[in-house]
Protein backbone atom coordinates (compact mmCIF):
# COMPACT_ATOMS: atom_id res chain seq x y z
CA UNK A 1 0.00 0.00 0.00
CA UNK A 2 1.54 3.27 -0.69
CA UNK A 3 2.34 5.41 1.93
CA UNK A 4 -0.23 8.50 3.40
CA UNK A 5 1.16 11.53 1.53
CA UNK A 6 2.56 14.31 3.73
CA UNK A 7 -1.09 16.54 3.39
CA UNK A 8 -3.22 13.58 4.30
CA UNK A 9 -0.98 13.35 7.47
CA UNK A 10 -1.16 17.00 7.95
CA UNK A 11 -4.87 16.78 7.50
CA UNK A 12 -5.59 14.10 9.86
CA UNK A 13 -2.51 15.74 12.98
CA UNK A 14 -4.54 18.87 13.03
CA UNK A 15 -7.84 17.20 13.65
CA UNK A 16 -5.87 15.83 16.49
CA UNK A 17 -7.39 17.11 19.79
CA UNK A 18 -4.11 17.87 21.71
CA UNK A 19 -2.09 18.93 18.55
CA UNK A 20 -0.09 22.30 18.15
CA UNK A 21 0.68 23.02 15.08
CA UNK A 22 3.51 25.66 14.14
CA UNK A 23 4.69 27.05 10.76
CA UNK A 24 7.91 25.27 10.18
CA UNK A 25 9.82 28.07 9.41
CA UNK A 26 9.14 29.16 12.84
CA UNK A 27 9.63 25.79 14.75
CA UNK A 28 13.22 25.89 12.34
CA UNK A 29 14.10 29.49 13.93
CA UNK A 30 12.89 28.38 17.40
CA UNK A 31 15.29 25.67 17.04
CA UNK A 32 18.10 27.97 16.07
CA UNK A 33 18.81 27.26 12.59
CA UNK A 34 19.13 30.47 11.72
CA UNK A 35 16.72 33.43 11.62
CA UNK A 36 13.36 32.82 10.67
CA UNK A 37 13.63 34.38 6.75
CA UNK A 38 16.49 32.29 6.15
CA UNK A 39 15.04 29.15 7.36
CA UNK A 40 12.19 30.59 4.69
CA UNK A 41 14.81 30.64 1.90
CA UNK A 42 16.17 27.09 3.41
CA UNK A 43 12.63 25.35 3.11
CA UNK A 44 11.82 27.32 -0.46
CA UNK A 45 15.51 25.51 -2.06
CA UNK A 46 14.33 22.42 -0.76
CA UNK A 47 16.48 21.73 1.90
CA UNK A 48 14.12 20.86 5.15
CA UNK A 49 11.75 17.40 5.32
CA UNK A 50 9.16 16.39 7.29
CA UNK A 51 8.68 12.96 8.05
CA UNK A 52 11.47 12.08 5.84
CA UNK A 53 9.25 14.03 2.66
CA UNK A 54 11.04 17.16 1.44
CA UNK A 55 8.79 20.12 1.47
CA UNK A 56 9.02 23.67 -0.05
CA UNK A 57 5.57 25.01 0.82
CA UNK A 58 5.75 27.68 4.03
CA UNK A 59 2.40 27.69 4.90
CA UNK A 60 3.47 24.09 6.11
CA UNK A 61 2.91 23.52 9.71
CA UNK A 62 4.53 21.05 11.69
CA UNK A 63 3.75 19.27 15.41
CA UNK A 64 6.52 19.75 17.18
CA UNK A 65 5.80 16.62 19.83
CA UNK A 66 5.07 14.14 16.79
CA UNK A 67 7.00 15.38 13.34
CA UNK A 68 10.48 14.57 12.69
CA UNK A 69 11.85 17.73 11.21
CA UNK A 70 15.38 17.96 9.26
CA UNK A 71 17.63 20.44 7.43
CA UNK A 72 20.28 18.67 5.16
CA UNK A 73 19.40 15.32 6.50
CA UNK A 74 20.02 16.41 10.28
CA UNK A 75 17.45 16.15 12.88
CA UNK A 76 16.35 19.36 14.22
CA UNK A 77 16.08 19.03 17.82
CA UNK A 78 13.92 22.10 19.96
CA UNK A 79 15.17 22.67 23.26
CA UNK A 80 13.81 23.07 26.28
CA UNK A 81 12.63 26.48 26.99
CA UNK A 82 14.28 28.47 29.92
CA UNK A 83 13.62 32.18 31.26
CA UNK A 84 15.91 33.46 33.66
CA UNK A 85 16.36 36.28 35.68
CA UNK A 86 19.96 37.84 36.66
CA UNK A 87 21.08 40.45 38.70
CA UNK A 88 23.97 41.81 36.28
CA UNK A 89 26.54 43.61 38.05
CA UNK A 90 28.18 46.60 36.71
CA UNK A 91 31.12 46.04 34.10
CA UNK A 92 29.09 42.77 32.09
CA UNK A 93 28.21 42.99 28.65
CA UNK A 94 24.98 41.61 27.28
CA UNK A 95 25.98 39.81 24.02
CA UNK A 96 26.67 36.22 23.00
CA UNK A 97 29.49 37.48 21.02
CA UNK A 98 32.44 39.40 21.73
CA UNK A 99 36.13 39.65 19.99
CA UNK A 100 37.93 41.47 22.75
CA UNK A 101 36.98 38.52 25.72
CA UNK A 102 35.20 41.08 27.84
CA UNK A 103 33.15 39.90 30.81
CA UNK A 104 29.58 39.10 29.37
CA UNK A 105 26.26 38.35 31.43
CA UNK A 106 26.15 34.77 29.89
CA UNK A 107 29.14 33.97 31.80
CA UNK A 108 27.72 34.12 35.15
CA UNK A 109 25.48 31.13 34.38
CA UNK A 110 26.41 27.46 34.74
CA UNK A 111 26.94 25.78 31.12
CA UNK A 112 24.63 23.00 31.65
CA UNK A 113 22.04 25.22 30.89
CA UNK A 114 20.47 25.42 26.90
CA UNK A 115 21.96 28.51 25.28
CA UNK A 116 20.37 31.65 26.13
CA UNK A 117 20.51 35.27 24.88
CA UNK A 118 19.68 38.17 26.88
CA UNK A 119 16.14 40.16 26.48
CA UNK A 120 17.12 43.03 25.29
CA UNK A 121 20.36 45.37 27.14
CA UNK A 122 21.60 46.74 29.70
CA UNK A 123 24.60 48.56 28.92
CA UNK A 124 27.83 48.00 30.51
CA UNK A 125 27.47 50.14 33.51
CA UNK A 126 24.05 49.44 34.49
CA UNK A 127 23.35 46.91 36.87
CA UNK A 128 20.27 45.10 37.96
CA UNK A 129 17.21 42.83 36.07
CA UNK A 130 18.17 40.87 33.49
CA UNK A 131 16.25 37.74 31.52
CA UNK A 132 18.03 35.87 29.24
CA UNK A 133 16.18 32.77 27.47
CA UNK A 134 15.95 30.84 24.24
CA UNK A 135 12.26 31.56 23.23
CA UNK A 136 12.04 34.22 20.85
CA UNK A 137 8.22 34.63 21.28
CA UNK A 138 8.85 35.66 24.87
CA UNK A 139 11.71 38.05 24.13
CA UNK A 140 9.85 39.71 21.31
CA UNK A 141 7.08 40.04 23.63
CA UNK A 142 9.23 42.23 26.42
CA UNK A 143 11.03 44.37 23.78
CA UNK A 144 8.92 45.07 20.54
CA UNK A 145 8.08 48.76 21.59
CA UNK A 146 4.02 48.24 20.81
CA UNK A 147 3.80 46.37 23.79
CA UNK A 148 5.09 49.06 26.23
CA UNK A 149 7.15 47.14 28.72
CA UNK A 150 7.31 48.90 31.60
CA UNK A 151 11.17 48.78 33.30
CA UNK A 152 11.46 50.55 36.90
CA UNK A 153 14.86 51.88 37.66
CA UNK A 154 17.20 53.22 40.96
CA UNK A 155 19.27 56.27 39.52
CA UNK A 156 21.71 58.16 41.08
CA UNK A 157 22.97 61.65 40.06
CA UNK A 158 24.84 64.14 40.57
CA UNK A 159 24.03 67.65 42.08
CA UNK A 160 20.38 68.19 43.51
CA UNK A 161 17.11 67.57 40.95
CA UNK A 162 14.76 70.42 40.76
CA UNK A 163 10.98 69.95 40.83
CA UNK A 164 11.45 72.11 36.87
CA UNK A 165 13.77 69.29 35.87
CA UNK A 166 11.59 66.79 36.76
CA UNK A 167 9.02 68.67 34.85
CA UNK A 168 11.29 68.27 31.88
CA UNK A 169 11.95 64.83 31.68
CA UNK A 170 8.42 63.93 32.14
CA UNK A 171 7.43 65.86 29.55
CA UNK A 172 10.11 65.12 27.22
CA UNK A 173 13.85 66.10 25.81
CA UNK A 174 15.18 66.32 22.86
CA UNK A 175 18.33 64.06 21.89
CA UNK A 176 20.22 63.45 19.39
CA UNK A 177 17.05 63.77 16.97
CA UNK A 178 15.24 61.81 19.34
CA UNK A 179 12.57 62.57 22.05
CA UNK A 180 12.60 61.10 25.01
CA UNK A 181 10.72 60.80 28.26
CA UNK A 182 10.55 58.96 31.19
CA UNK A 183 6.74 57.87 32.05
CA UNK A 184 6.84 58.52 36.10
CA UNK A 185 9.32 59.91 38.05
CA UNK A 186 8.65 59.16 42.29
CA UNK A 187 10.76 58.12 45.66
CA UNK A 188 13.17 61.58 44.63
CA UNK A 189 15.41 62.04 47.57
CA UNK A 190 18.09 64.62 47.44
CA UNK A 191 20.85 64.72 49.51
CA UNK A 192 24.34 66.92 49.87
CA UNK A 193 25.69 66.04 46.45
CA UNK A 194 23.24 63.89 44.81
CA UNK A 195 20.00 62.68 44.09
CA UNK A 196 18.25 59.21 43.95
CA UNK A 197 14.74 58.65 42.38
CA UNK A 198 12.76 55.86 40.95
CA UNK A 199 12.08 55.86 37.20
CA UNK A 200 9.65 53.80 34.94
CA UNK A 201 10.24 54.19 31.43
CA UNK A 202 8.04 52.38 28.43
CA UNK A 203 10.99 52.73 26.36
CA UNK A 204 13.92 51.35 25.44
CA UNK A 205 16.34 53.80 23.74
CA UNK A 206 19.96 53.67 23.69
CA UNK A 207 21.13 54.55 26.90
CA UNK A 208 17.93 56.54 27.22
CA UNK A 209 18.50 57.59 30.92
CA UNK A 210 21.93 58.90 31.06
CA UNK A 211 21.07 60.94 28.16
CA UNK A 212 18.17 62.51 29.38
CA UNK A 213 20.43 63.24 32.73
CA UNK A 214 23.08 64.55 31.08
CA UNK A 215 20.48 67.11 28.95
CA UNK A 216 19.37 68.44 32.50
CA UNK A 217 22.80 68.93 34.40
CA UNK A 218 22.62 65.96 35.69
CA UNK A 219 24.58 62.84 35.11
CA UNK A 220 24.03 59.68 36.38
CA UNK A 221 26.44 57.85 39.12
CA UNK A 222 25.12 54.59 39.31
CA UNK A 223 21.77 53.05 37.33
CA UNK A 224 20.16 49.99 38.35
CA UNK A 225 17.05 48.19 36.90
CA UNK A 226 14.50 47.17 39.97
CA UNK A 227 11.68 45.67 37.84
CA UNK A 228 10.59 44.51 34.25
CA UNK A 229 6.82 45.27 34.47
CA UNK A 230 5.44 42.98 37.15
CA UNK A 231 8.84 41.05 37.72
CA UNK A 232 10.79 42.83 40.56
CA UNK A 233 14.57 42.24 41.43
CA UNK A 234 13.73 41.97 44.80
CA UNK A 235 16.31 40.24 47.02
CA UNK A 236 18.27 38.37 44.33
CA UNK A 237 22.29 39.35 45.20
CA UNK A 238 24.33 40.86 42.63
CA UNK A 239 25.98 37.81 39.72
CA UNK A 240 23.14 35.37 40.99
CA UNK A 241 20.08 34.39 38.90
CA UNK A 242 17.29 32.35 39.24
CA UNK A 243 14.28 30.75 36.83
CA UNK A 244 11.46 32.94 36.20
CA UNK A 245 8.64 31.17 38.11
CA UNK A 246 5.40 29.78 35.16
CA UNK A 247 3.37 32.60 37.26
CA UNK A 248 5.73 35.29 36.39
CA UNK A 249 6.19 34.77 32.85
CA UNK A 250 2.09 34.25 32.54
CA UNK A 251 2.02 37.69 33.87
CA UNK A 252 5.13 39.39 31.38
CA UNK A 253 3.39 37.76 28.49
CA UNK A 254 0.19 39.01 29.53
CA UNK A 255 1.71 42.22 30.49
CA UNK A 256 -0.62 45.62 29.98
CA UNK A 257 0.83 48.84 30.84
CA UNK A 258 -2.45 50.12 31.72
CA UNK A 259 -3.02 47.57 34.82
CA UNK A 260 0.53 48.30 36.05
CA UNK A 261 0.94 50.09 38.83
CA UNK A 262 4.15 51.66 40.66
Amino acid sequence: MASESLACRRRNRSSHPTAVLVRLQKYLAEAGIASRRRCEQLIEDGRVSVNGQPVRLLGTKVDAERDAVAVDGKPVVIEQKVYIALNKPAGFLCTNHDTHRRQRAVDLLPRSLPRVYTVGRLDKDTEGLLFLTNDGTFSLRLTHPRYKMSKTYLVEVEGELTSAEITRLLKGIGSDGEMLHADKIFQVRSQKNTTELRLVLSEGKKRQIRRMMVAVGHPVKRLVRLAVGPVELGNLATAQWRHLTHEEIYKLMQFSPAAFRC
